[in-house]
Parts: structure tokens; sequence; C-alpha cells
């Protein structure tokens, strides 16, 4: 194993109290950076330039948000399946998970524009948990199966390669995918996580690197294609949730506050912002959903 890069720490640019943060993603359409709060169900649209903040609060969980691509609103997985959300009202399309102890979790668009999600049971039960994907036109397709918690999503700058995070069983994996057909190969482990922390979100840079944020660790570690770890990202607060590129190449950052205490909140103040971390790579890009 080569050196591991330790990389300064980000710059915090959207000050929050999030219970969960997640889901960030730029939104090419309006060069805002769009993320979530799962837990209290809002979506957020923020222009750094300017600073202003525009939030939308579904009466849901909320799992993630994709920009559409030819249309307003964005796509979301939701707690009851998947949606679309266009001028702040959210219309449930594809009822998938109509169970009450089930919800979507995090999710991404391939490049061909289908959303991909994980659906995962509230206490978590082993196994019981699934990879969706969902085109717009008619119901979702199950993918795969036998997960816990599935959680961050992203694919190699080839188009070749998918990448998954379990995060209960602590485990980085990564299958063969067709992008023409949007199929995968059966998923095998690239990294398993020691304590403390656990996998979260998840991006996937040019270089062919996977950043992961570390739930509980207090940091994001960027991983070869192999699974080398060679970057380590230290965070200000405990709880990274997941990461995403801008244009730019910064990679931004959300955080998350649930379940801290009180003393744990107080020497960390920021739990529940996101932050940025300039780095000299670009991520693969992101794609808008096509539905």
């Amino acid at each position: 194993m080569g050196a591991v890069q330790l990389f300064t720490p980000p710059e915090l640019v959207i000050r929050a109290d999030a219970e969960v943060g997640e889901g960030p993603v730029w939104d090419h359409r309006t060069g805002r950076l769009c993320w979530v709060d799962i837990a209290r169900g809002t979506l957020y649209e923020n222009d750094l330039d300017t600073g202003q903040q525009s939030a939308i609060s579904l009466d849901t969980m909320l799992g993630a948000a994709a920009p559409r691509a030819r249309e307003e609103g964005f796509a979301v997985a939701v707690s009851a399946g998947f949606g679309l959300v266009v001028n702040g009202k959210l219309e449930v399309r594809d009822a998938v998970l109509p169970e009450a102890d089930r919800r979507m979790n995090d999710a991404k668009c391939d490049s061909s524009g289908r959303l991909w999600a994980g659906s995962t049971h509230l206490r978590f039960e082993p196994r019981a948990g699934a990879l969706h994907c969902w085109t717009g036109n008619g119901p979702s397709r199950v993918m795969a199966t036998g997960f816990t918690l599935p959680n961050g999503i992203g694919w190699n700058a080839q188009d070749t390669i998918m990448y998954l995070v379990d995060s209960m069983t602590r485990q980085l994996l990564s299958a063969q995918f067709d992008s023409a057909s949007g199929t995968i190969g059966s998923f095998s482990t690239l990294v398993t996580f020691e304590e403390p922390g656990v996998p979260d979100g998840l991006a996937v840079d040019t270089d062919g690197c996977i950043w992961v944020a570390v739930w509980g660790g207090g940091e994001v570690r960027r991983y070869t294609s192999s699974g080398e770890l060679i970057g380590r990202v230290p965070m200000p607060v405990d709880q990274p949730s997941s990461c995403a590129f801008g244009d730019d190449g910064t990679l931004y950052i959300t955080s998350a506050s649930a379940g801290l205490s009180a003393p744990a909140l107080e020497r960390q103040p920021l739990a529940g912002s996101v932050f940025a971390l300039r780095t000299e790579t670009h991520g693969v890009p992101v794609h808008p959903f096509e539905g």
C-alpha cells in the first residue's frame, strides 16, 4: 500500500442543522447545489454565489432527489417509492413500498437517466433491502436483493462498473454494468470498513477513484478502483453522510446531527451542515432524470 494523502479539512459552505443531510447533487439547469434532509423530508436548493436557499417540505421521508432533464422539478425516492416533485408538490408515481416500515434511501441517475435507489427496513433488518431502478415509464424494477441498508451509488467513467454501499454490513460493493440495457452483474465486495464508522454516500471521480463518506468516522475516504485507500479528508463533524462533485471539481459533503448527544453537539456545532473540498480531479458526470 502506498502513502495515504491527508487532505486539508473542507470549508463550511452551508450552515445547517439537518437531522440527516444527504443526496447532494449539482443541478445543471440552475447551477445550484441540491440536497435533502431525509428525516424531515426537506429538499433544499442552494445558490452558493448569492447564499440564497429555497426549501420544499414533503410530508414523507425523502431519500434523494434528481433534477429532471427536460421538465421542471425533480424525480424523488421517498418512503412509498418513486415520484415527482413539481412546483413544490409531490406526486407518487410508483408506490412500490406500501409497507409503513419500509422506505427508499439514497438514489442516483445513471448515464441514461434511469433513477436507481436502495430500499431499506426502518429497523434495518438484515437482507431486507433491495436495489430498484425506475425510468418513469411504468413500474420500477428490483435489480438486486439481499442488502441491509443500500446506500451510496455511482458508476465509473467508462460506464462499465456500478458501485454500491451496504452500510450496515460495512461494505463498498461493485458489479459489472451494461449502460445500454441498464443491467448489472453480481455484486462483490471491494472494501470492508473497520470500526469506527460505517460507509455512507459516495462520489466517483474521473481518475477512477471512489470517495466515501464515513458516518461516525468523521472523515471522507478516497479509494482506488482496486479498493486501495489513498486519501483521507478529516471532517469537523462526526457524521459526514454523502458527497458529490460540482462542475469545477469541488467535492460537496453533507452531514447529519441525528443521534448526537448534547455534549457531542456542543463539540461539533456544524453537525448537519454542508462542506466543500477543493480537489485536483473532477467527478464522473451525474445525469439528470430522463423520465
